[in-house]
């Protein structure tokens, strides 16, 4: 699949805008098999399959927008005794890269980077996740209609068949998932030394302090925590609320959740089910264990027919709790009482950094306090997730949350290898450059200072 890179083919602009509409087709003209298949594997309400299909949309329409600035020459200062020489760097492709999708938003996390590797004059090979199988499957199939296999294939399997696929050498790969599986991808690139994207999770905090609309806030908060049944990497995992306002959050909080889904939220067409039985375990083990020390302040109900869990709220009363340990990656809400913004920041700073902090409420001194003295691959005051819909803000995480960034320029910088061209005449050549060398070395510390 290098064919068409090493050829230069994938250079045009021309070639790359045929790729981009080539995905824009997908996104259009097969909406409803789209969201057949995310309900299939995750039990997605259509409105929730269409947030995956707008974010490609958008996607696109950024990169179609802005392709011809992304890829044209930046010219760069040269110093004085370089001129009238010319510097530059350009945009070239890497030329085959790998992008390993993930399971929880297995239609959108598999394409979305492809669009900007597409847009940076690349090929790729897809390999989408195994436990979003239905979703899997259309995605080859899509591709395989609207692609040739030369400039995009899909590739299914499992992970031991992953595990062989890393032995080949790839120009990048690109994986969203769990940092467990991410340690052991940088590890098999390592050995080819291939660069690496990886895109992870992390025990996302949201605080709440004093001055917050408590109203919004809890809609806000159970709505990003109750999304895809809480399988999102940038959900809230555990909630740090100010001494004297958890109570009344709580109770707008359970009020959000019937608002949302109604008395019994298991009934209900809008919650989305666990990805499969391995996850349901665990998070149903997570549920007795809590069920056993009486930490239940709302939900806990359980369908193990569907998969379903009810979105729960958990009170915990130490910061030692377990639970702030865990990346619980369900619809679990732990909910911690704190007395200061400074001691939520002190505890954040004690755990792996997150892909994101939320806070809600508090002032703008508080907000550049968070800022300052806190790491994470993002912040988001006052929301939670929104933050993944802008197109043209970078998202990745640091540390153990992920390395590299995309979406929009970020996307296409990512998979783009910046060359650094110098270009000068044969007209002015100074001799003092060579053997022997005759300058005053005092002249010569004036020249280059």
């Amino acid at each position: 699949m290098l064919e068409p890179v090493i050829s230069g083919l994938t250079r045009s602009e021309n070639w790359r805008r045929i790729q981009l509409k080539r995905l824009t087709a997908i996104t259009e003209e097969h909406e409803s098999e789209i969201l057949s298949s995310l309900a299939t594997d995750l039990g997605k309400p259509p409105t929730e399959g269409l947030f995956e299909i707008i974010s490609l949309k958008q996607e696109l329409k950024v990169a179609q927008k802005n392709l011809t600035d992304w890829m044209r020459p930046k010219l760069v200062n040269v110093p004085l005794f370089l001129k009238p020489g010319k510097a530059k760097l350009q945009n070239e492709p890497l030329g085959c890269v790998l992008i390993i999708g993930a399971w929880n938003y297995p239609f959108m996390l598999t394409l979305q980077p492809l669009i900007s590797a597409l847009a940076a004059g690349n090929t790729a090979v897809l390999k989408p996740s195994e436990f979003a199988p239905s979703t899997s499957n259309l995605i080859a199939r899509l591709i395989s209609k609207h692609f040739p296999k030369d400039i995009v294939r899909v590739l299914e399997g499992d992970s031991e068949f992953s595990k062989q696929l890393m032995n080949n050498k790839f120009d990048h790969i690109f994986f969203t998932g769990g940092s467990k599986t991410g340690a052991k991808i940088m590890e098999a690139a390592a050995k080819h030394l291939t660069p690496v994207t990886l895109e992870l999770g992390g025990k996302n905090p949201a605080i709440v302090l004093k001055g917050s609309d408590l109203k919004t806030t809890a809609k806000r908060l159970v709505w990003g925590k109750s999304i895809n049944s809480g399988q999102t990497c940038l959900a809230p995992n555990h909630l740090l609320v100010e001494e004297g306002i958890k109570d009344d959050l709580v109770e707008c909080m359970c009020k959000s959740i019937i608002e949302f889904y109604g008395e019994n939220p298991l009934d209900s067409p809008d919650l989305g089910k666990i990805i499969n039985s391995n996850q349901f375990n665990r998070l149903i083990d997570l549920l007795n264990q809590i069920k056993t020390k009486n930490q239940i302040l709302f939900g806990g109900d359980v369908d193990n027919k569907n998969k379903r869990i009810s979105p729960t709220l958990i009170e915990l009363d130490s910061i030692n709790d377990p639970l702030i340990e865990e990346e619980l990656f369900g619809p679990i809400l732990p909910i911690l009482s704190i007395p200061n913004l400074d001691f939520a920041i002190s505890e954040i700073r004690k755990q792996p950094k997150p892909l994101a902090i939320y806070m809600f409420g508090g002032s703008g001194e508080q907000q550049k306090t968070l800022l300052d003295k806190s790491s994470s691959g993002g912040v988001c005051f006052n929301d939670v997730v929104m933050q993944a819909a802008i197109p043209e803000l970078p998202f990745g995480g640091v540390g153990n949350s992920g390395m590299g960034r995309y979406h929009g320029k970020a996307g296409f910088d990512n998979f783009s290898h910046q060359k650094s061209i110098l270009e000068r005449p044969f007209w002015l050549d100074i001799q003092f450059r060579y053997p022997p060398y005759k300058i005053d070395i005092s002249l010569f510390k004036k020249l280059f200072r």
